[in-house]
């Protein structure tokens, strides 16, 4: 009896009043929890509501509109007589200035990353990134106008047989336009690996190339990829300077010279108000939206995927 009383634990006087009667502190701290709740569920159910109305509106138009004929159609006219929805032209577009820009931002913007990273000096560093970041800030109309005065007119004196808008002027505007994305997102997951990784590889004799590409690297390929994944998602939904550069022809082709349409540019031109609300041709707006919101999904799973496989092989 006296040892079970021994351990009983000594509560200060005046604990259990305090415990009674929180303090201020105890409700500001509640505050903040529920104020960063709030915060999550905005972000939350904006996105519910984004998807809720692309389904909805896209529910419409497909009860009009076969989905074979929308996804497997190799002509999209659907303001124009005869109308055809098919989207595959639009799709195409869409890809091949995707990877066109991925074809030139990721190479460089991770050389870029390793370079600030392993190689670059403070000055340098202190020059390199805040370039970047201008290049960042330019607006994409901007771009746009590059694309049709300066890269078009350069491609023409190699290939003179390139259209004024064409794929290969708007996939390397974009590719431009992600590049400081995905060099300052590369440099920064470099720089967050520990010294003490880069030190062990030094210390067993290893270049700095192969600390560089095979130490570090590996470690920061968390952050690697999802620098790739916001880069390319930015290129899938960009409008305007692919709208100037690739132009806004619906036509399947696989021709980079040739003039294109992408998807954002095709909600773009529906959005200017020529044509009336709720009917078929407005509905296709939310249709094409629904198959980019399902594209860029598509992209961000693949990607955890890669990430997650990546992370067991060098773990």
């Amino acid at each position: 009896m006296i040892e079970a009383e021994a351990a009983k634990p000594v509560v200060p006087a005046g604990a259990e009043r305090f415990r009674r009667r929180p303090g201020p502190a105890v409700y500001v701290e509640t505050a903040i929890r529920w104020l960063c709740f709030a915060a999550a569920a905005v972000s939350i159910l904006t996105t519910l509501g984004i998807v809720f109305v692309l389904v909805k509106e896209a529910y419409l138009f497909f009860k009009q509109v076969s989905p074979s004929e929308f996804f497997t159609g190799t002509r999209w006219a659907p303001l124009f007589q005869p109308r055809s929805f098919g989207v595959l032209p639009l799709i195409v577009g869409t890809l091949m200035i995707t990877v066109g820009a991925g074809l030139i931002a990721i190479p460089l913007g991770t050389l870029v990353g390793l370079y600030l990273s392993e190689y670059a000096s403070v000055k340098v560093r202190a020059v390199v990134k805040p370039a970047l970041e201008i290049l960042a800030g330019i607006p994409t109309v901007v771009y746009g106008y590059f694309g049709v005065f300066f890269v078009t007119p350069l491609l023409r004196m190699f290939v003179p047989n390139v259209e004024v808008f064409n794929a290969a002027s708007g996939a390397i505007v974009v590719g431009i336009m992600i590049l400081p994305l995905v060099s300052s997102l590369c440099e920064d997951a470099l720089s967050a690996v520990p010294r003490g990784l880069r030190e062990g590889a030094y210390a067993l004799g290893a270049t700095k190339f192969e600390v560089g590409w095979r130490t570090v690297f590996p470690a920061a390929l968390s952050g690697i990829m999802a620098s790739f994944v916001l880069a390319l998602s930015r290129a899938v939904g960009e409008t305007m300077a692919v709208t100037l550069a690739a132009g806004m022809s619906p036509k399947l082709t696989f021709n980079p010279a040739e003039s294109i349409q992408t998807m954002t540019a095709y909600i773009v031109q529906i959005s200017r108000g020529d044509t009336p609300a709720g009917t078929v041709e407005y509905q296709t707006i939310f249709a094409v939206g629904v198959t980019l919101f399902a594209f860029t999904m598509a992209m961000n799973i693949l990607a955890i995927r890669l990430v997650k496989r990546f992370r067991q092989v060098y773990s």
